[in-house]
């Protein structure tokens, strides 16, 4: 039981730095603001996600397992709302310099 259960810790985490890995890579390469800012949020969540979900098994109490899952939830929620106010400026044209 132990080893399936780092087994699926492992595939989970190691899925996690896979979406990280791939939200990097939509920000260097697509073409425009407006698909990085997806391609970022999107995957940095999944993977935040993922790696947490990996974590959940090993930590020694539930507060602690409430606390990986409160800081997941934070992470969302900043995001996008980084993301929403970014892009928001950028429709509006007073960022000219976020367009590049």
């Amino acid at each position: 039981m132990q080893t399936l259960l780092q087994a699926l810790s492992l595939f989970l985490i190691g899925a996690g730095v896979f979406f990280f890995a791939v939200g990097t890579l939509g920000l260097i390469r697509l073409p425009d603001l407006f698909s990085r800012l997806h391609a970022l949020t999107k995957a940095d969540n999944l993977g935040l996600g993922l790696v947490i979900a990996g974590l959940l098994p090993w930590v020694a109490d539930p507060w602690t397992a409430l606390k990986l899952v409160l800081i997941w939830v934070l992470v969302m929620v900043s995001g996008a709302t980084g993301s929403h106010l970014i892009a928001k400026r950028a429709l509006r044209g007073d960022g000219e310099d976020l367009l590049e």
